[in-house]
């Protein structure tokens, strides 16, 4: 599956490669992220609160200061509308509070909509599963936290990991599922009704997810 990439503000190592039939994006002053790691460009889309320098992309798209969509999720939207169902974002998450909230947010909406959408920074990895389930082989460690978004969830179950459940309800309310651990075991996780927001290392999710 192609994967659309976006490079937002925040400062974080990009060592994804672009294959053919990718699609690399930078938002606003993630064009310079992009740059400073030797990553092609296809389009650079923001309001450039954050970034005024020079764009060396013959592809700029310029949004107004004022507007109600955030720079990240109008790129997010790009991708969407050119068919991407897998995306991946780089330097959105851990730096202003109200940001990461907002891109949490759009993780769960447009997973819902059957789109594959992850942040990602140095260490960490956040994502959504929506009446699905994700797989992680023997070899994941450290912690993973699972949290039911928006409602609540059913028919939840986690296997192969420190904490087991077996056909739960979580309420977005009562983290039940925070702080998991893996135990050298194949693990699944999965929800029949409701959305999940799934928390773990950046190492687990781009090396030891085998299934989502």
């Amino acid at each position: 599956m192609n994967i659309c990439y976006i490079a937002c503000a925040l400062d974080c190592q990009l060592d994804f490669i672009k294959n053919q039939g990718d699609l690399v994006i930078g938002a606003d002053r993630g064009y310079l992220n992009l740059k400073k790691h030797g990553i092609t460009t296809d389009i650079v889309i923001g309001d450039f609160d954050s970034y005024n320098g020079d764009i060396d992309c013959n592809n700029v798209k310029r949004l107004p200061r004022i507007k109600d969509f955030t720079d990240g999720e109008v790129a997010i939207l790009h991708g969407i509308e050119k068919g991407y169902k897998k995306i991946v974002v780089y330097g959105a998450i851990g730096g202003a509070l109200d940001h990461t909230i907002a891109n949490i947010a759009h993780c769960a909406k447009y997973t819902k909509d059957g789109i594959n959408i992850s942040f990602v920074d140095g260490e960490n990895a956040l994502f959504c599963i929506s009446n699905s389930r994700v797989c992680f082989s023997s070899k994941a460690k450290g912690r993973i936290s699972v949290f039911a978004y928006g409602e609540k969830a059913e028919g939840v179950y986690e296997k192969g990991l420190f904490y087991t459940l077996d056909n739960a309800t979580l309420d977005p309310f009562i983290p039940l599922g925070v702080s998991n651990e893996f135990i050298g075991k194949d693990s699944e996780i999965s929800v029949k009704n409701g959305a999940l927001l799934i928390y773990t290392s950046k190492e687990n999710f781009e090396n030891h997810l085998t299934k989502r």
